[in-house]
């Protein structure tokens, strides 16, 4: 078991690490046993996710995620890790309206939320500006944004087209000066993460994106290979627990060693421009 930090992480850590380029892990976690477990394992990042609604609720998207299940889920994390940065998802129609969105913001916060995390381009960018002005911290999210998926259709790779790729590439710059602190891509090919993370000043967070990111963050059932019932396993995960013989532990560390080290994500883990590919294989 690690030495564990004396004091609590904080944005500015975050920042260093950027500019020291050192990259780092993190993981979505719903509930304290975990979260407690990470963090002994090195884990300074955690998301509460609206990625709970399919790998904890059994729901086949994100979309019905309500702000009570992430306000419930953020309690309980924030108390098996005090210490970490902890990121919680606003879920889906929680902030199209500014009153709205600021009740919600404040709810999470109050259960433990360092950061909220919106999903969504340079539309984004005025509700972005008024919640920095009010001292909150924002993580962006572009790329694939699974709350969109009734519209969307698939869970399709993005920025594979000129067109898509310059728009992604747009709101991410847009997005940071809007006052976003960490943005998270997600399916996008690796060509249009390196150029996003090189660009911007801010630290980027992949999931699918290739191995250019400041982070890496992957789902923890997918860190431990459990099947979520999901028709496709996602090309860009890897089940460390079985290579760990089944040591949760050990499989936290080998994905956090794997990521700081840079031999995760592989090639085979990646997009590239020239494909045309959901963000699945088959089982």
């Amino acid at each position: 078991m690690r030495t564990e930090p004396e004091f609590p992480t904080t944005i500015e850590d975050v920042r260093v690490w950027k500019e020291k380029s050192i990259k780092f892990a993190a993981l979505t976690v719903y509930d304290a046993v975990f979260s407690r477990i990470f963090w002994q394992q090195g884990i300074e990042v955690m998301l509460v996710g609206d990625s709970l609604g399919m790998t904890v609720q059994g729901r086949n998207s994100t979309v019905s995620v309500s702000l009570g299940d992430i306000i419930y889920h953020t309690e309980m994390v924030r108390r098996g890790a005090p210490k970490a940065w902890l990121i919680s998802d606003l879920p889906f129609m929680s902030f199209f309206d500014f009153n709205r969105t600021c009740r919600s913001v404040a709810a999470l916060i109050q259960a433990g939320a360092d950061m909220v995390k919106l999903e969504g381009g340079s539309w984004l960018c005025s509700t972005v500006e008024k919640l920095s002005e009010r001292s909150v911290a924002v993580c962006g999210h572009i790329g694939l944004t699974p709350q969109s998926i009734n519209i969307v259709g698939s869970y399709r790779v993005q920025g594979l087209e000129d067109n898509s790729y310059r728009r992604i590439l747009s709101d991410a710059k847009s997005l940071e000066s809007a006052g976003v602190q960490i943005l998270v891509l997600e399916c996008v090919p690796t060509e249009l993460s390196e150029e996003i993370s090189k660009c911007l000043k801010i630290p980027t967070v992949g999931i699918g994106a290739g191995p250019s990111t400041d982070g890496q963050i992957l789902v923890m059932h997918d860190v431990f290979g459990i099947d979520t019932g999901l028709p496709v396993r996602p090309r860009f995960v890897r089940n460390f627990l079985k290579e760990c013989g089944g040591d949760f532990r050990k499989s936290v560390d080998l994905f956090r060693t794997s990521v700081t080290s840079g031999s995760f994500p592989g090639d085979e883990h990646c997009f590239h421009v020239n494909e045309r590919v959901f963000c699945g294989k088959e089982r």
